[in-house]
């Protein structure tokens, strides 16, 4: 016999990605079509944890006034955050430094408290690892895969990766006018972390001469000579996409720092790889990271529609008694899977996938050994 639902939580924790608004629509509108009361919690969890710091208290009602017109827009009406994890939690101490606290009995307690039966959470690896330990500890859960980076096992794609890619092909784009006008290498750096998903279909999609992905340790000899073959060509200007998570042969990922309760900040290779080039082959190298940028603004299509999709779908998954799951495309449909077999790795770009074999015909350089 199904469980009774009368009230459940939307929340949407880490990056923001496009496409989130449109999860909340639909969440909201299913929910609500079943005679449910839908609210949204502020910043991840942080509403509940810390209601004080909000004059609404942290915790919003979610009616169909509040989702209208909202699935075109980027970001998140309810607010997102890639700090305050509930499993590890920063409290600053007396004398200034910190510690990280374990407020999942808390946080369970403050759910029933507000009568929530039930959390749709929205959110990448590390949101749905949390989701999982709240799972496990006795919530009832249901988790949408959102990430701009694509790196989640089990769903053929993440909302928010599609427009990703859009916008940063269209810069790559734009930048084919300035390199060619100066006849300079023009190194992209792209988000991702440790997936390469984005550089290598925006590379592709771009036609980038070098893309640089975590998935291959690279050497910059190889894209030199890339660069040099292509200016004994007439072809004075070269593109180089690299991923943020790149790094080099016995080297290691690029960071730009790490903050209390803040996943590590990836950053900075462009301008690394850049100067090298610029060693290498003696032609002017710049750099432009588009970073946050790759975040923002109107979902595709696509996103929009996929972010619908798994909003109705999680409501499906809670009027059907399950638990535990995360919605996933597995085209041409959405399905389910359990929470724990998503969280364990990172879908990597394969090696021997259709992408990579079209990059390797149009010899596009990854900065390794492999002969065209």
């Amino acid at each position: 016999m199904a469980r009774p639902i009368r009230r459940i939580a939307l929340s949407t924790g880490g990056g923001d990605a496009p496409g989130l608004n449109a999860v909340i629509r639909a969440a909201t509108l299913a929910a609500r079509n079943r005679g449910w009361d839908v609210v949204g919690i502020r910043d991840g969890f942080t509403g509940l944890l810390t209601p004080e710091e909000y004059p609404d208290g942290g915790i919003i009602e979610l009616t169909r006034e509040h989702v209208r017109g909202i699935a075109h827009l980027g970001g998140t009406i309810i607010g997102t955050t890639n700090r305050g994890n509930p499993t590890a939690f920063p409290v600053e101490q007396p004398d200034g430094s910190w510690v990280e606290v374990d407020r999942t009995p808390e946080l369970l307690e403050k759910f029933e408290q507000a009568g929530i039966d039930a959390l749709i959470t929205i959110g990448g690896d590390g949101s749905l690892t949390i989701a999982n330990h709240l799972y496990e500890a006795g919530l009832r859960v249901i988790g949408v895969p959102k990430t701009i980076d694509n790196d989640l096992e089990r769903t053929s794609t993440t909302f928010g990766f599609s427009t990703a890619v859009e916008f940063a092909t269209e810069c790559i784009d734009r930048l084919f006018s300035t390199a060619t006008s100066h006849g300079r290498v023009i190194v992209v750096e792209v988000m991702g972390r440790y997936a390469g998903w984005i550089a290598l279909h925006a590379g592709v999609a771009g036609n980038a001469h070098a893309i640089l992905i975590p998935e291959i340790p690279f050497s910059l000899e190889p894209v030199a000579a890339t660069i040099m073959e292509r200016e004994l060509r007439g072809a004075k200007f070269s593109i180089v996409v690299v991923a943020e998570g790149a790094t080099p042969k016995g080297g290691s990922v690029s960071l730009l720092g790490k903050s209390v309760g803040q996943a590590e900040r990836l950053g900075g290779i462009g301008e690394k790889v850049a100067a090298e080039l610029q060693r290498l082959t003696g032609k002017e190298a710049r750099t432009v990271v588009l970073g946050h940028l790759l975040r923002g603004g109107t979902p595709t299509s696509f996103d929009r529609l996929l972010g619908l999709r798994f909003g109705a779908a999680a409501v499906r998954a809670l009027e059907a008694d399950l638990d535990g799951v995360m919605v996933a495309l597995d085209p041409p449909n959405v399905n389910f899977v359990p929470l724990n077999e998503i969280t364990a790795r990172q879908k990597k770009v394969p090696l021997d996938c259709d992408t990579m074999l079209t990059a390797r015909d149009l010899a596009i350089n990854f900065g390794d050994s492999v002969q065209y």
